[in-house]
């Protein structure tokens, strides 16, 4: 063990720990999810990078010596690249509107510097986790600033993998082109459509929100870096907040830009309110399609049975050879916990108070668990699902036939009378709308078959 001290006095650290005394008070005090902040990776990165980023501007302003600069950034780069994650201990719910997170982070930079420039660990005369590594910086600043650029890498992975899931559904709008089956609205039949429209009006879907999910990234990318204690630039040298921010800029590879105004941008939590609406979205519209590909695939004799969903595994510990449609129930379950963290961030937000928000971790640990469920769900759905939908045309093809929504396609051909006469006989007798139109001479087989055939005709399609 090694002997370290806060303003509550000295308390005993592992001297294995990259971690010190204010991380070892946090363990403590917050014993809440069980999931600390390390199982974030990309938070750790963008902290990481944050300080790194930070100590460059310092030295350039003449405010941190070189010789400590060198170990504290070799520090960040390690840490950024992930060999640390498992120092980051400390619960990613916790109070102090972020501060135990900046504190374990600035601890671990400081001891694993201080090793690389040959000190032991504790020895903070040498390499200090707060006059060095924090220099120039607050958790008011550094904590919010993290959770974006964490967000950006993280929604960056998010529309990879819904482009992804863009293109298995566009493959299948064009294998299913020519299959026709009968659109519906509220349940009932409506009127033609092809497989392949359906398939491409959910690949439409998801490129649309791809772009909400751009645009959410822009609005991320205003930090308020450099704004330190409530946004007043307290303890910052002139000209530090446009060089930290351009240093980020550089090690992320993304654009960051100052806030026009710290102290309205250290208390203002909208973007997140507005990142949360856009993953809600998100979620909501899968949710949608995966309702839809569990009633197209329902029966499979006795559901509607137009398409058929690859088989994961067996259904029923009692019902021998039921198969269950999982993949579609999993996606719907990470939709609701998208919408329950929604209203988590909603009501964070709503909170804050004065000059600072104390729930950004909340806020934090809610945006993270939503991407991460969403892009992973994303990629299930694709991999085990999607990819191996096959279609069962010869019964779509039938329930055309039958379907009396089929007279509003043939309307144009036969006249809006002859086409309800057809509608009223086929609903009365049950028979198929091509019975009718046979026994009713409105078209001949060959006629009728020919409307029938051409996909494009009947669907509206250009």
């Amino acid at each position: 063990m090694r002997l370290e001290h806060d303003l509550l006095g000295e308390l005993e650290v592992p001297e294995s720990a990259y971690w010190g005394v204010h991380t070892a008070r946090a363990v403590e005090n917050f014993n809440i999810s069980g999931v600390a902040i390390g199982h974030y990776r990309s938070l750790v990165r963008a902290l990481a990078l944050i300080k790194q980023a930070s100590a460059q501007a310092n030295c350039d302003l003449g405010e941190l010596p070189p010789a400590k600069l060198g170990p504290i950034q070799a520090a960040c780069r390690e840490i950024a690249d992930g060999r640390f994650d498992a120092e980051f201990v400390v619960d990613a719910i916790q109070g102090g509107a972020g501060t135990s997170t900046n504190m374990n982070a600035n601890e671990v930079i400081a001891n694993r510097a201080l090793e690389l420039a040959g000190f032991k660990k504790g020895d903070y005369e040498q390499i200090h986790p707060l006059n060095d590594v924090n220099l120039s910086q607050s958790t008011n600043d550094v904590y919010p600033t993290a959770v974006k650029v964490a967000l950006i890498i993280e929604i960056t992975a998010l529309i990879d993998e819904l482009g992804l899931l863009r293109e298995s559904f566009l493959a299948k709008g064009a294998e299913f082109a020519n299959i026709i089956k009968m659109g519906r609205t509220q349940l009932q039949d409506a009127v033609p459509m092809t497989l392949g429209q359906e398939f491409v009006a959910y690949a439409v879907t998801i490129g649309e929100d791809i772009a909400r999910l751009h645009e959410a990234t822009l609005l991320l990318s205003e930090i308020n870096l450099g704004g330190t204690a409530i946004g007043t630039k307290l303890n910052t040298p002139t000209g530090y907040a446009d060089a930290v921010c351009k240093h980020l800029s550089e090690l992320t590879s993304h654009e960051f830009v100052v806030a026009e105004n710290l102290i309205e941008a250290t208390q203002d939590t909208g973007v997140f309110v507005t990142t949360s609406g856009v993953l809600k979205r998100v979620a909501i519209k899968l949710s949608k399609i995966s309702n839809d590909l569990r009633l197209l695939s329902s029966g499979p004799r006795a559901g509607f049975g137009e398409i058929n969903l690859p088989p994961r595994q067996a259904g029923s510990s009692i019902m021998p050879g039921k198969v269950n449609p999982v993949i579609p129930e999993v996606v719907n379950q990470i939709a609701f916990t998208v919408i329950g963290n929604d209203m988590t961030v909603s009501m964070a937000s709503e909170a804050g108070q004065l000059e600072l928000n104390a729930f950004e971790p909340i806020i934090a640990r809610s945006l993270m668990m939503s991407i991460v469920y969403l892009r992973r769900g994303a990629k299930t759905l694709r991999e085990l699902c999607i990819d191996g939908i096959t279609a069962n045309a010869d019964f779509l093809r039938e329930t055309v036939e039958r379907s009396i929504g089929l007279v509003t396609a043939l309307s144009p051909r036969i006249g809006y009378e002859s086409a309800t006469a057809v509608a009223k006989r086929a609903q009365e007798t049950g028979k198929s709308v091509r019975e009718v139109v046979l026994e009713l001479n409105v078209l001949t087989a060959q006629e009728f078959d020919e409307i029938l055939g051409n996909v494009d005709h009947l669907t509206g399609r250009s």
